[in-house]
This record gives structure tokens, sequence and C-alpha cells, in this order.
């Protein structure tokens, strides 16, 4: 029987958008079982027991044999692309509304409320006076209308005393969870901290949603082993501390997948490209490791100050948006960002009235711009539609939890936006065709509806072009040009990926007429060619099927592994606990060196006792992050940035940065 060797054996879990993959994972003997099962965005529990019971029935396991249990989501990174996340009350203290036009607030912010206090602090950590009145007159009101509250003081990275003061006050009045900026980064730029702290602030519900159906699996089936969550660098953490700071979630996925991809392959060198149901990741592995990006991870359109994998991510995906251009007489394929419950996966769900309301509006003289487009609820919290404008709760009360068709459900132009609000926040599903549906219509995947997809691929297929004419002869025809376009769009993002890791403009290099006539492989006078310069990596359950052809369009090799379809949940059990911490040593007035770390402040008469102090004092920070994090044996290493200058002759201390790292495995359970 598998498992009955003494090797610990550790369960690796992947949360994505559409599928909820599970590994059983020994280090002796690599993986002993996968399986999977599909996503419940209503009740996680759901997805992550079918796939985890299929994994462990057929390991031939008992459950208590399992030692550690290891996570990666695409949740957060989904929640951020789409646009969704709960209604969250920003605090601003000592920052003006100005402050809301730099790096891209004022956009993440939306219609959700903000409230400034006078306060903060200078560089050096000396205050302005605190006062909390606007807060406290907004907190009755706010207490019944967001989700929880993200607290951002100028300069709180060098005296975090007043968010301190917020948060506790915020606590105290509502009970609401509350993020402080200071706890997430020690990096300088108040907006984009400001900006960070909002987006954590707003994925809290969906990851302690995640991780409390995890732990309710774990506890049902007597599982006594640590939870651990992998964080967008590819590290391991604590369900505990991931809860606090889910924002370090999002590209967890994608980083696990490329540790995942390492392990598979044991390729050095090479681009990994995952294309999932909601998101293709893209990221370079170099010399066997993965490149970080130092300035933040980008998704979204949102720079964050979260460090993680050097990650593209786009909006493309098997369950993407299928529209078709406007106009034109050939007009394109166009594909996502947006996620959509695919036709033949809502039909596989909810019954035969998905498709006979398709033929109905086949049936119909002429398409209608609605065709094959449904909404239906997404089983979230009904305290999550709080604040809803009178026009968002009349249109949401409408959509049930099984799908409507749009043509039916909306009466006028203006709820289209309405309803494209609803879907923001997390609230309501689109159903639609996608890449997913034209793959049943093909043949190439068969788990779900073929009929439903078959009838949306014809609904699409009757469009019109520019002629007036139908823009596919049938539903094979309009599938396949949708194969195709995953295909071409796929090959695009990864140079677009490989340009831009050269420094150069990406996506509008690979926009051009130059690249696109090389892909097109149009002959010419001037013969154009464009490439990789190394293989790819291609993850994902649906990799094989659209990576097929892109050896053709980019120059390399495209190696599949045989265990790709799990490559997240792989990377999410071989990985190690890594967290930091940060201080800095000013010098306020002559012959005074400060030090702060963390919470605490301290004055020093000399310039070595301070990096002295700082020194031992962020390892006992990095000790304590590690063991929050989920790991007991660790190595701390400990680098100093000393920045000086010589002025007339003599040494003049300027300031100091120090970081330290501990690095370990995580605990597992002893028998």
């Amino acid at each position: 029987m598998a498992g009955t060797d003494d090797a610990p054996l550790y369960l690796g879990f992947d949360t994505g958008g559409t599928y909820t993959d599970a590994v059983l994972f020994s280090e002796e003997r690599g993986v002993i079982a996968k399986a999977k099962a599909l996503t419940t965005r209503h009740d996680l529990a759901v997805g992550i027991t079918e796939a985890a019971d299929r994994v462990i029935a057929l390991a031939g396991i008992a459950p208590r044999a399992i030692r550690l249990v290891s996570m990666s989501t695409t949740l957060a990174t989904n929640a951020l692309v789409e646009g969704q996340g709960g209604r969250v009350g920003l605090v601003m203290i000592g920052f003006s509304e100005t402050d809301l036009d730099k790096d891209g607030l004022k956009t993440a912010l939306g219609s959700d409320p903000v409230i400034f206090v006078p306060g903060g602090h200078d560089v050096h950590g000396n205050e302005t006076k605190l006062d909390l009145a606007a807060l406290e007159d907004a907190l009755p009101e706010l207490a019944t209308s967001v989700s929880g509250f993200a607290v951002c003081g100028y300069f709180s990275t060098r005296n975090p005393k007043h968010e301190i003061l917020a948060r506790d006050l915020i606590r105290e009045r509502t009970g609401l969870p509350v993020t402080t900026s200071h706890e997430l980064s020690s990096k300088l730029g108040g907006p984009r901290r400001a900006l960070t702290t909002l987006l954590n602030a707003r994925l809290i519900s969906m990851i302690d949603r995640l991780i409390a159906a995890t732990e309710g699996f774990l506890a049902d089936r007597g599982i006594d082993a640590p939870l651990m969550v992998v964080r967008g660098d590819g590290a391991l953490v604590s369900a505990r501390f991931a809860r606090q700071r889910p924002i370090e979630t999002i590209l967890s996925g994608p980083a696990a997948s490329i540790v995942g991809a390492r392990h598979l392959t044991r390729l050095d060198d090479a681009v990994v490209s995952d294309i999932g149901g909601t998101t293709t990741d893209i990221a370079i592995l170099d010399k066997g490791v993965p490149r970080l990006d130092p300035d933040g991870a980008t998704v979204g359109g949102f720079r964050t100050m979260v460090e993680a994998v050097a990650m593209r991510t786009f909006g493309l995906g098997g369950d993407s948006e299928v529209t078709v251009a406007d106009g034109g007489l050939d007009p394109a394929i166009l594909l996502g960002p947006r996620r959509l419950v695919p036709l033949s996966l809502a039909a596989h769900q909810h019954g035969a009235a998905i498709a006979e309301t398709l033929e109905r509006q086949l049936r119909a003289a002429n398409p209608g711009r609605m065709d094959g487009r449904f909404a239906v609820r997404t089983g979230v919290p009904e305290r999550l539609a709080a604040g809803l404008s009178a026009a968002e709760a009349r249109l949401y009360e409408k959509v049930t939890a099984t799908p409507l068709p749009l043509d039916q459900l909306l009466t006028s132009t203006a709820q289209v936006a309405t309803l494209q609000r609803l879907v923001a926040r997390g609230l309501v599903h689109l159903c639609g065709f996608t890449p997913s549906d034209a793959a049943h219509v093909l043949g190439r995947q068969d788990n779900w509806d073929e009929r439903a997809a078959r009838l949306g691929a014809e609904l699409v297929a009757r469009r019109r072009d520019g002629r007036g004419q139908a823009i596919a002869a049938g539903a094979a025809e309009i599938s396949q040009r949708v194969l195709d376009a995953v295909t071409r769009r796929s090959a695009e993002l990864m140079l677009e990926s490989a340009l831009a890791d050269d420094g150069l403009d990406g996506a509008a290099i690979v926009a051009g007429p130059l690249v696109q006539r090389a892909l097109d492989g149009k002959a010419g006078i001037a013969r154009l060619a464009v490439g990789l310069d190394r293989q790819v990596i291609g993850l994902g359950a649906s990799a094989g099927l659209h990576y097929a052809g892109l050896p053709k369009l980019v120059g390399q090799g495209c190696v599949v592994p045989e265990d790709a379809d799990v490559a997240n949940a792989i990377g999410a059990v071989v990985g190690q606990v890594r967290v930091s911490a940060e201080a800095v040593v000013t010098q306020p007035v002559e012959g005074i060196f400060r030090v702060s770390a963390g919470e605490t402040i301290s004055d020093h008469r000399s310039e070595d006792d301070a990096l002295s102090v700082a020194s031992a004092h962020l390892r006992d920070l990095a000790r304590e992050a590690a063991r929050r994090a989920g790991s007991d044996d660790v190595e701390i290493d400990v680098a100093t940035d000393l920045r000086i200058a010589t002025i007339e002759g003599q040494r003049a201390f300027i300031e100091a940065s120090l970081r330290a790292v501990a690095t370990g495995r995580p605990r597992i359970t002893l028998r």
C-alpha cells in the first residue's frame, strides 16, 4: 500500500479560479498521487474536500499519516486582476487628498470611503499631533458598510505609533479586521504603501474563507498537521501569518509553479508559462532560480510593495471571455481579461435550462448582443453585499443561484453598467463562451457539457462582420479560431515578458508591425524573425492543448512535464519558510543615532552601539517572524547597507539600513 513506509507524507493544494489541485508527495518518492476538483467559490470547502479525498483514496493511505499540509492559491491574484474584493475604509494619517493621485491609489480606491486625519511623523520618527476625531465620527456608519479597514500613516515605517492608535480604536469600536501599513512594508513611499495596505484589507475575507475551509477539512479528516501557505516569492508561511497578510499571497500560485517547474524538469534556464482558467503567469527561470521583482509585484495594473517572483500576470486562460471586435471586414477574436463561467460548466452544474435558453436565442432571426450570456450569484456571504446603491441592490435581488440569461435579466442599457459593478464586487459571475467551451466543441476536452458549448459556439459564429455576413461557418470553425487565438496570444505574451525583462517596452514592441509580421510568417523582401533564447516550460492542465503550436511562433521547444497540471501543488510542498525583518538607523541630531526596528525605537550615543543594537534586535524579530511563519530551526543572515559621506575630509554618517533573512524548513507533525 502506498505511503506505508516511514517517509513523511505531505499534502499539497493549489486552489485556482477554476480547479483545486491536490498532490500527495514524499521527498523520497516524489508524487505519489494527484487529483483535481472544481473550485467551488461559494463554499471553498467543497472543492478542497473533493480534491483531497480523491488523492488520499488514490494513494491508499490513512489521512492521519499526513505530516504537513501546504497550499498555493491564485484567488488573490485573480481578485486583483478582475477588480474584486471587499469594500474597505481607508484611513490616511498625515496625508492630503492630493496623495490619492499618486501610484494609482485613487483608481484602486474606487468608490470605497477614505478618511483623512491629522498626524504622522517625519523621517526621523518625530511626531505631528494626532487628531482622531474625524475617524471617530465616521466609524458608526462605516462599521455597517465596509468589510475591513486599511490604515496608513505618514512615515509610519519610522514610527508606527499613530497607526497603532488608529488600529486599536477601529478594532474597539467596530470589531472589523484592520491592516496597518508598517506591518506590510518598511519601505518609504506613503501612497504606494497605502495602496498595498488597501489591497491587503480588501483580500482578507477571501483568504480567510480559503484557510478556514482547509482547516475545516483537516479537522473533519483527523489530519493533525501544520497548514502552510505559499507567498508570492515562493516561500512558505503559516496559515495564521497568511490570514493577517493576504496581500503577500498575490502570485502565490505562480510562485509555487516556478518552484514546481524547476523540480519537475531540472531545467536551470527557461521561460515558465502557467496557463490557468483565469490568468497566464509568465516568469523567467535563470540559473535555477526564479527572478524576483525588487520593486514590488504588479498585479491588475497596480504596483505593490510586495516582494515577489518577477511574474507577469495576464488575463488569458481557459475561461477567458471570448468577444468579437465590432466592425471590420475580418473582425478579430478578443480574449479576456475577464473570466467567465464557461457555458459547458454552467450547464454541467445547473442542468438543461442553459442549453434550452441558447436554443431559444439561436431561433431568433438576428443575433442579439446579450446572446449566450448569463448571470449567477457567486454565493459569497451576504455581509459582503453591504454598501450597494439602490440600483445595485435591486438588480442583485433579481440575480439568483441559478444562471439567468441577460436578455431577460436586464431591462435597460443603464443596468449593464450596474451589473458590471456587481461583478467587480465579486457578488455576481457572468457565464459565456470561453476557450474551454471551444475545446469541448472540438473534442479536446470532455469533462463538462458539450451540447451547451456547441450551442454557444454557434451563437458566436453567427455574429456579423462588416459585410453583414456570419463571421464563421459554424461551431467547429469558430472554436478552432478561438484556440488558435489563445496560442497566438500566449506567444505574444511570452515575447512581451522576455523583452520587458531585457529592459524594453515589451508590450509596444510586440504590438508593432515588425513583430506581428514575424509572427504571421509573411513573406517579403525583408525577412523577419523573432524568438526566445531558452525553452518554454508549459504548466497548467490545458498547457498541452494551447502550447502545442508554440515552437513555430517563439523559435524554441516547449516542455510540458508529466505533472504539469499540478505543478503549483508540488511547488507548495517542496519550498522553504523564508521571512525578513528590516531596521533603519538615522541621525536626527548630531551625536544621536536612532534605531527604528519594527515597533521599537531607541536612541544611542554612538554609531557602533546603534548598529549593534539594530542587528541584535533584527535577529530576534526575524526569529520570531519565522516561528510565526511556521519554522523553528532557521538560519539568519543580516546584511547592512551603510550610507556615509566625506565632508571636508571627515567621515559623516547619513543612514544605515539593515535586513535580516531567516530561512528554514516548515515544522512537521512528529509521530
